[in-house]
C-alpha cells in the first residue's frame, strides 16, 4: 500500500512491467502526477524473470566458451568448471542493482506507488487490495492498464518447480539438469537450448511446428540450425508430446509416433498469455478476447473512455521495447501531442542465442507473400576481419530489398541477421527499413574498418550493382 495523501491522479498506472513502469516514468518527466500500482516488484517480468536474467545466464555461456577456447589465441588455461550457484548469485546481484535504481528513479521522479493488486471500477476509480487484506481507492483522469503476462503452461505438463520447469522456474535453479528438453522452438526455448548446452547439458528441442524460430528469415534460421547442430543439440520438428511420466531421478516424454524422450527436466516454453483476469474487467465496458487479451485501437485505447491498455496485456509483440513505445504513445494522448501508432511490422527484434539473431521488417517470404518483387543480398561473416579476429564467423546477414527495373534494390524491406553481437548492430537496419530508406541511400554511408557492421554495409552495397567484397 502507500502512504500518500492524495486518491486522486492524473494518470494510474496498473502494473510495473517496462510497459507500466514506462508509461509512469515519461508521464512524470512531462509534470503529470502519477500513481502506480504493483503487486509484486517493479521491473515486471523483464527484470525479474525475463529478458534481464536470461541474458545474464546467456553471458555466463558467453564467458564459459571462451575461457574454453582460449587456447587459440596461445593462453593456455585449465578446463573450465561452472559453479552454476555463483552465476545466479550474480544474475540476482545484476537483477537487485537494476531493481534498486529504478526504484530510486521512479521515487525521484514523485510517483506515488501502491502495493497491491489494481482492479478497475465505474468512472476510473481503481481499488488496491493489498496482500494483507488492506485495500485502497484512488481514481484519476486516466486509467492505464499493463498487468503484463505469465507463462503459458501445456496439458500433461503441469509446472512443478523441480521436474517440469517454466522460464520462472530456470532462472532459480541451483544447478543445472544434465539432460533436459526444451518443448518450444521459439525465440526464449532457443535462447535457454543454447544456454544450457554451452553450458553443459544435453539438449532436445521439441516443436510443434515444422521449423524453430518461425517469424525469422529461413536463411537465418538455418545457420542456428547448423550451430545447434555442431554443439549437439537434438531439434525435433513438427513433434507432438502427450505427457511425461516422473521417475526415481527425472521423468520420460511421450512424444506422437516416435519413441519417448528420458530427461532429468523439463523446460515448457510455448509462449506467454495475458494476466488480465485480475483487473476485475467484467462489465466495465473493457473487451477481453478469447484469448485473454485486452481489445484496443491502433492508439491503445480501449473500449471504454479513458482507459488505455498496454504492454503484454494487448495482442502486439510481447517485447519490453514494444512497450515502452506504447507507454510513450499513450502518454503523448494525455498530453495532447501528437501521437503516431506503433508500426507493428517493423519493430526490431533480437534473440540472445548462439549465434545471436536480429531482424527488423520483412523476411525475403514474408515479402514476397505481400507481393512484393524483390531482391535479397546474403552476405557470410568468413570475410569481416573483426570476425575473424573474434573467431566468431557463424551466420548470415541478409538484406531484402525491393527490386528496381535494372535489377538492383530499391526500398529495404527487412534485415534478418545471425552471427557475432547482431543485436548490437541491428540499429542501421532498424533505422533503414523504417524510414523506408533505399539501398542507394545507405549505400552511401561509410562503415568503420575493421567492424562488424561492414558486413551490413557491403551487402547492402552489392545490392546496387557493384561492391567492393561481395
Amino acid at each position: 500500500m502507500s502512504d500518500a495523501a492524495d486518491t486522486h491522479f492524473d494518470v494510474i498506472v496498473i502494473g510495473g512491467g517496462p510497459a507500466g513502469y514506462g508509461a509512469a516514468l515519461y508521464g512524470s518527466a512531462a509534470g503529470l502526477n502519477i500513481a502506480l500500482v504493483e503487486m509484486d516488484k517493479v521491473g515486471g517480468t523483464c527484470l525479474h524473470r525475463g529478458c534481464i536474467p536470461a541474458k545474464e545466464l546467456l553471458e555466463t555461456a558467453h564467458v564459459y566458451r571462451t575461457v574454453t577456447e582460449a587456447s587459440i589465441y596461445g593462453v593456455q588455461a585449465s578446463a573450465p568448471t561452472l559453479d552454476f550457484g555463483t552465476t545466479i548469485e550474480r544474475k540476482n546481484q545484476v537483477v537487485g542493482a537494476l531493481f534498486n535504481g529504478l526504484s530510486g528513479l521512479l521515487k525521484n521522479r514523485k510517483v506515488t506507488m501502491f502495493a497491491g493488486t489494481g482492479s478497475l471500477r465505474a468512472d476510473r476509480t481503481v481499488v488496491v487490495a493489498g496482500a494483507g487484506g488492506e485495500s485502497a481507492e484512488i481514481t484519476a483522469d486516466a486509467v492505464i492498464l499493463a498487468s503484463g503476462s505469465v507463462p503459458r503452461t501445456l496439458p500433461g505438463f503441469e509446472v512443478d518447480g523441480t521436474i517440469v520447469l517454466s522460464s520462472d522456474e530456470v532462472f532459480e535453479l541451483e544447478q543445472l539438469p544434465k539432460r533436459v528438453a526444451v518443448i518450444g522452438g521459439g525465440a526464449i526455448g532457443c535462447e535457454f537450448a543454447s544456454m544450457m548446452s554451452d553450458l553443459g547439458s544435453e539438449v532436445t528441442i521439441l516443436e510443434a511446428l515444422a521449423q524453430v524460430l518461425p517469424a525469422v528469415d529461413k536463411d537465418v534460421t538455418n545457420t542456428v540450425l547448423r550451430s545447434f547442430k555442431g554443439r549437439k543439440i537434438d531439434v525435433r520438428v513438427g513433434v507432438k508430446v502427450a505427457g511425461h511420466t516422473p521417475g526415481p531421478t527425472g521423468t520420460t516424454i511421450a512424444i506422437e509416433g516416435s519413441d519417448d524422450l528420458e530427461v532429468d527436466a523439463v523446460i515448457v516454453s510455448v509462449g506467454r498469455r495475458p494476466l488480465s483476469e485480475l483487473l476485475g474487467l467484467a462489465g466495465t465496458g473493457v473487451v477481453i478476447t478469447d484469448r485473454g487479451y485486452v481489445e484496443v485501437d491502433p492508439l491503445c485505447r480501449t473500449a471504454l473512455d479513458g482507459v488505455w491498455a498496454i504492454g503484454d496485456l494487448i495482442a502486439t509483440p510481447g517485447l519490453a521495447h514494444v512497450g515502452y513505445a506504447e507507454a510513450i504513445l499513450v502518454i503523448k494522448q494525455l498530453l495532447g501531442e501528437e501521437a503516431i501508432p506503433v508500426d507493428y511490422d517493423k519493430v526490431a527484434w533480437c534473440i540472445y542465442s548462439k549465434p545471436e539473431v536480429a531482424f527488423v521488417g520483412l523476411s525475403e517470404q514474408a515479402a514476397r507473400d505481400a507481393g512484393h518483387d524483390v531482391v535479397v543480398a546474403k552476405h557470410r561473416w568468413g570475410g569481416n576481419s573483426r570476425a575473424l579476429i573474434l573467431s566468431d564467423t557463424e551466420g548470415v546477414v541478409k538484406v531484402i530489398a525491393e527490386k528496381q527495373a535494372d535489377g538492383t534494390g530499391g526500398q529495404i524491406l527487412g534485415v534478418h541477421m545471425s552471427g557475432p553481437w547482431v543485436t548490437e548492430q541491428l540499429g542501421q537496419a532498424y533505422l533503414s527499413v523504417n524510414w523506408e530508406a533505399t539501398v542507394g541511400d545507405i549505400a552511401h554511408f561509410i562503415q568503420p574498418h575493421p567492424s562488424l557492421s561492414e558486413t551490413f554495409g557491403e551487402a547492402v552495397l552489392s545490392l546496387t550493382g557493384r561492391s567492393l567484397n561481395g
